[in-house]
């Protein structure tokens, strides 16, 4: 029997017992956490295609040679909610209100119950899935322009000839048949650098499409501003110098420029993809290093967790003739 003054003895296993516990408490802990990085991570992402930036992959030929097929493009969600549309911008809009789908038949309606509109009005501003029919044009009239062609060989706006060579196929015309069309309010009119094969706005002028063929402001999703694959095609897509004649503006009325929170969503709106993501990326990285340093000070290690690349999953355009 002990002494009234000697130390009781621990149970025997007692001592190895509480350590696999505490182990084992360590190892759920970095587990939450793990999934805590990668949760922020998709939310990141989906915050990113929805808002900021949204991958797009050319489906037609009919943006040659400026963009092939295949490729893939950034798309700027940001920037018409900084300055107006302009003449020479790649834009990717819907179908709606204009040429609905390849066929000409208009977008599929939106669900009547109201659940699932909102459920598909999510998964289309992530990119998830769209039931509507996407086009990549590039936009050489604005609101009141008054396009034509063709005048010495030459598409022109408000009699401003636009010298195309930078950027239509080698050896196109400018377009094979005759327009003349003054833009709507609050309406574009684009056209494929391809012009011999691109199905724009001069081909939904007739058969009961809304307006000469020219597209809503309204259903643009963003500026295409780079491409990203492959390599081999990698640069930016600027806008070519023709449509930075002081004629061009005679008539025109130009889009609305909304701003929205000042210099801050103007720096945002300007930044490269990789620059956005680094902006946005902040808080998440802060989440990681604070992680760390509790993982280090329990275990010595911090574990290694893969992110996503918002861009491995290219959403289509609709198919283009």
């Amino acid at each position: 029997m002990p002494g009234p003054g000697s130390l009781r003895g621990l149970a025997p296993g007692s001592g190895a017992a509480a350590g696999a516990s505490a182990a084992a408490g360590r190892r759920k802990k970095s587990w939450r956490q793990l999934m805590t990085i990668v949760l922020a991570a998709i939310v990141l992402m989906l915050l990113i295609k929805a808002f900021v930036v949204q991958v797009y992959r050319i489906p037609s030929s009919s943006m040659e040679d400026t963009l092939l097929t295949g490729d893939r493009v950034l798309v700027n969600k940001l920037v018409y909610h900084v300055r107006g549309i302009s003449r020479g911008d790649i834009v990717v809009f819907s179908g709606q209100g204009s040429w609905g789908t390849t066929t000409g038949a208009p977008d599929p309606a939106p669900p009547r119950n109201p659940a699932l509109r909102v459920v598909d009005d999510v998964l289309a501003d992530i990119g998830v899935y769209s039931t509507q029919t996407y086009y990549i044009k590039r936009v050489i009239g604005l609101p009141g322009d008054h396009v034509m062609c063709c005048k010495n060989r030459k598409v022109t706006v408000n009699g401003a000839p636009l010298d195309e060579t930078s950027y239509l196929f080698p050896g196109a015309s400018p377009s094979d048949e005759p327009f003349s069309v003054t833009v709507p309010a609050g309406r574009l009119w684009v056209m494929g650098d391809n012009r011999a094969i691109s199905d724009d706005s001069r081909g939904h002028m007739f058969s009961g499409f809304p307006d000469n063929g020219t597209i809503p402001e309204n259903e643009v999703a963003g500026r295409a501003f780079l491409i990203i694959w492959p390599p081999s095609q990698f640069g930016d897509l600027p806008i070519p110098a023709t449509f930075q004649q002081a004629a061009l503006h005679a008539g025109a009325t130009g889009g609305p420029v909304l701003q929205v929170a000042g210099a801050a969503v103007s720096a945002v709106a300007a930044f490269p993809a990789a620059g956005v993501a680094a902006v946005l990326g902040i808080p998440l990285l802060a989440l990681r290093v604070r992680a760390g340093r509790r993982a280090r000070r329990r275990d010595g290690v911090m574990a290694q967790v893969p992110v996503d690349d918002a861009g491995a999953e290219a959403d289509r355009l609709g198919p283009e003739s």
